[in-house]
């Protein structure tokens, strides 16, 4: 439970690192110049830009890079490793959504 725990709170992290962090100012504002150049790789672009400005997508790229490197934590239901990957995608991209949802709720609604 507590790696699940630790697995949300590390992705939801990087993710708004990655998005909306100044550190990567730079590098999303590269890639939609790239991703709109119409150059040969401006599908490649266009997906590292959808990849870095948005919170859904990164977290679900996140999730499959976590399982792979860190080792799944959908194998405790006795999925193998490669469905695993794409499990875990999937739940750290819904656990991160949540709590993003969350969290700009009581960003919009606090008492002022």
């Amino acid at each position: 439970m507590i790696k699940i725990i630790i697995w949300i709170i590390a992705a939801y992290g990087m993710s708004t690192i990655i998005v909306y962090g100044s550190i990567f100012e730079g590098l999303r504002t590269f890639l939609k110049k790239w991703g709109n150049s119409g150059g040969l790789f401006d599908f490649i672009g266009k997906f590292l830009s959808s990849l870095t400005s948005c919170m859904l997508c990164t977290s679900t790229w996140l999730g499959f890079f976590f399982s792979w490197y860190l080792g799944g934590i959908t194998t405790i239901f006795g999925i193998s490793q490669i469905p695993a990957i794409f499990f875990d995608g999937m739940f750290t991209a819904g656990a991160v959504w949540a709590l993003n949802g969350i969290i700009e709720f009581f960003e919009e609604n606090r008492i002022k």
